[in-house]
C-alpha cells in the first residue's frame, strides 16, 4: 500500500440511527460491529519493522554512505495460544528488528518463523504467556460470497486497532505479489484500508477472518494515491495452506506445470483451422520442470492477427487434473490445489490428435 492513502466519503445520512450497514444490526446471527470489535481487536497488533538502507552513495563523491535504519509500521493478527502471528511477507521484508505491540501496549520482540513472497503470507512468533494472548477465530473463504458485510481491523498511518466497514465487491480478482508472481482468487472489498493495514485480517458479520489485508487500487490519474474503494484481500484458505507449511518446515513449496501458455480464442481458432476454439497454446517449457520431462512441446510459429501476436504449432492444453483449461487462471488454480510430485493427467492436442500425458509436477523455484 503505497503512499498516503485517505479517502473522505460524502452522502446522504442514512435513516438507521447507528450508520451501521443493515447485516450488522443485531440479529439472530450477525454480530454488530461494535461487537466484533469487542471480540477481534485484542488479538489484532501493530508491527513495526526495522530496516537498514541498502547500497546508498554519496552521489558527488562516489563512496558508501553509512547505512540507516527505516521503520515501517503494519498490522498482523494472533492466530494461536502459541504466540504465532500472521501478517504480510512485504510488511517484514528484510527487517533487522520486528517489534509487536497488543492493545494492552505491550510491546515484544517477533521472530520469523518463515515467509512466503508468492503469497506476500509471514509467519511470526512471539514469547508470550497463552493468557496474555487473544486469538482470532479463523473462518472458511470458500463460504464469501459479493454483498458480504465484512470488517477491516489494522493500524492505518499507525492509528491503533481501527475498524472500518464496508462489503465483499468481488471474488476472484488476481494481483501481483512481491515475487511478481500472481495470487489468484482474492477477496475485493470497499472497507477502507490504508497504509498499516497491510497484513491486518477482514473478517465477515460472525467476527472470523476471512482474509488478510495485503494491497489496495488507487487512481491512477490523480496526482495522490490513495484510498479508492477497491482493496485486496489474500484469502483466509490460502494462508492456512501456506501457515500450516511455514509452521513445519519455515518454507512453503508451490507446484508447477513447467510452461508458458498463451489463452486461446475462437476467431484465431477458427482462422487457423484448430482442433478446438478453447485452450491453452503451450508458448514454452521450463527445461527440467515435470512438463519438460513428460515431452510437451512449445509452438516454434508466430503469426500476428490484428496485431496481437500467437505462437502457434505446439499442444493445446485443455485439462489438467481433471479441471478444463481456458484461461491463465484455471492452470494456476490446479497448480495451487496441488503439491510438487503430484502426478496429474493432462490432456491436450497436439496437432489434430488428443493425447493424454501423465505429468510429475515440479516445485516452482
Amino acid at each position: 500500500m503505497d503512499g498516503p492513502q485517505t479517502t473522505v466519503f460524502r452522502g446522504e445520512s442514512s435513516p438507521l440511527r447507528s450508520g451501521q450497514p443493515t447485516s450488522f444490526r443485531r440479529a439472530p446471527g450477525p454480530l454488530t460491529i461494535r461487537e466484533i470489535y469487542r471480540r477481534a481487536a485484542p488479538g489484532v497488533v501493530q508491527i513495526t519493522s526495522t530496516t537498514l538502507s541498502q547500497g546508498e552513495v554519496d552521489p558527488l563523491f562516489g563512496f558508501p554512505l553509512p547505512q540507516q535504519e527505516e521503520k515501517a509500521q503494519g498490522s498482523g493478527f494472533v492466530i494461536d495460544e502459541s504466540g504465532y502471528v500472521v501478517t504480510n511477507y512485504h510488511v517484514v521484508a528484510g527487517a533487522t528488528d520486528i517489534d509487536v505491540s497488543f492493545s494492552n501496549k505491550e510491546s515484544m520482540k517477533g521472530r520469523v518463523i518463515g515467509t512466503d513472497q508468492a503469497t506476500d503470507v509471514a509467519l511470526l512468533k512471539v514469547d508470550a504467556d497463552a493468557r496474555a494472548l487473544t486469538p482470532v477465530e479463523l473462518g472458511n473463504s470458500e463460504d464469501v460470497q459479493v454483498g458480504d458485510s465484512v470488517v477491516a481491523i489494522g493500524n492505518p498511518f499507525g492509528l491503533e486497532r481501527s475498524i472500518t466497514a464496508g462489503i465483499v465487491s468481488a471474488l476472484q480478482r488476481t494481483i501481483e505479489s512481491p515475487a511478481q508472481s500472481p495470487i489468484d482468487r482474492v477477496i475485493q472489498t470497499d472497507a477502507p484500508i490504508n497504509r498499516g493495514n497491510s497484513g491486518g485480517p477482514l473478517l465477515n458479520a460472525a467476527g472470523q477472518v476471512i482474509g488478510v489485508n495485503t494491497q489496495i487500487a488507487t487512481d491512477s490519474s490523480s496526482s495522490e494515491a490513495g484510498n479508492v474503494g477497491i482493496g485486496f484481500a489474500v484469502p483466509i484458505n490460502t494462508v492456512r495452506d501456506v501457515v500450516d507449511q511455514l509452521e513445519r518446515r519455515g518454507r512453503v513449496e508451490h507446484a508447477e506445470l513447467g510452461v508458458g501458455v498463451q489463452e486461446l480464442n475462437k476467431e484465431t481458432a477458427e482462422l487457423f483451422r484448430l482442433p478446438v476454439t478453447s485452450g491453452l497454446l503451450v508458448t514454452g517449457v521450463k527445461d527440467g520442470t515435470g512438463a519438460d520431462k513428460a515431452g510437451l512441446k512449445a509452438g516454434e510459429t508466430q503469426v500476428v492477427v490484428a496485431g496481437e501476436s500467437w505462437l502457434l504449432g505446439g499442444d493445446i492444453l485443455v485439462k489438467a487434473g481433471g479441471a478444463k483449461l481456458a484461461t491463465d487462471a484455471d492452470l494456476r488454480r490446479v497448480e495451487a490445489a496441488a503439491k510438487p510430485g503430484q502426478r496429474i493427467k493432462v490432456e491436450l492436442y497436439r496437432g489434430d490428435k488428443k493425447k493424454t500425458v501423465t505429468v510429475v509436477l515440479s516445485r516452482r523455484s
